[in-house]
């Protein structure tokens, strides 16, 4: 039997039913929303479809990786079924505690845990639970590469980013990996149960502020591979003589590549630069630093 697929420009098509997944309607019974109570999911969608991140369904019926998953109806799910979950931090306090605080609800089970990237990829993929809730940076595998592996083997997973890090690149590239949700770990426990709700129901959820930095981050003029490369080297303080040696350049081509890093970034200087791409989450000091 095939489910009902709503697409993210309202048309409905029939899809084949991923039979794994409780009826969404029933994830909201008692809760605080709805599929339609969530004010930016229009303006994120278009945001998404505006930089190519929302793409039409493969030949299998399921929405390619990166894409917008929308909302999946699949009435002929028993109600008692409970929402199966994977936790994946790699500070056991903080994975703990969410453990417990998602299994005080009647309706959800946390049936697979994970303390790196790696571990999140393989427990998922054997455990197959509705949602993975995953931290973004962990050890091993981060959760961006870990999003993108399991998105790669299993198009349809629901996957919700739970982390302290609002940089305009995380949020993107989590988002663009393929995670239908991206949520701050100071968000309050019912926000973080109704987002699981949410996502496991097949919606986006990217809360205001959130969505807000994915909208700036859209418009901003993207840098190429080479100037990524080159603002790493930056961000640990190397010249431009030992930029042009790592990278086999002449010192006129580091300045060219630093003159348009400045621009893009719409700042004066190089430390100026630095902090605004650690503030976006294009470059991670501690990680630049130990390296």
């Amino acid at each position: 039997m095939n489910a009902l697929r709503k697409s993210t420009d309202n048309r409905v098509c029939d899809t084949p039913n991923l039979g794994r997944f409780p009826n969404p309607a029933n994830l909201f019974s008692g809760a605080r929303i709805s599929a339609q109570s969530m004010p930016t999911q229009t303006r994120i969608d278009e945001i998404l479809r505006k930089d190519g991140l929302s793409q039409p369904l493969n030949g299998n019926g399921q929405a390619r990786i990166g894409s917008a998953r929308p909302y999946l109806l699949t009435p002929e799910i028993s109600a008692a079924e409970p929402l199966t979950l994977m936790v994946a931090d790699d500070h056991p306090v903080v994975r703990e505690g969410l453990i417990a605080m998602i299994e005080r609800q009647s309706d959800m089970r946390v049936i697979a845990q994970a303390g790196n990237g790696r571990e999140a990829v393989n427990e998922f993929l054997a455990r197959r639970p509705h949602v993975g809730l995953l931290d973004l940076r962990m050890p091993v595998m981060n959760g961006v590469e870990a999003v993108l592996a399991i998105c790669e083997k299993d198009p349809a997973a629901r996957l919700l980013i739970l982390t302290t890090y609002q940089g305009q690149e995380d949020i993107y590239r989590a988002l663009r990996a393929g995670a239908l949700g991206y949520l701050l770990k100071d968000a309050p426990a019912e926000e973080l149960i109704e987002s699981i709700r949410a996502v496991g129901a097949g919606m986006t959820w990217i809360p205001p502020a959130v969505g807000a930095m994915l909208a700036k981050r859209v418009t901003d003029r993207e840098l190429t591979a080479r100037e990524m490369d080159v603002l790493r080297v930056l961000a640990v303080g190397k010249s431009n003589k030992e930029i042009g040696v790592a990278f086999n350049i002449s010192e006129a081509t580091v300045k060219v590549h630093v003159t348009h890093i400045l621009e893009k970034l719409k700042v004066t200087g190089r430390t100026e630069a630095i902090n605004v791409a650690a503030r976006r989450g294009l470059v991670n000091i501690d990680s630049a630093t130990a390296a």
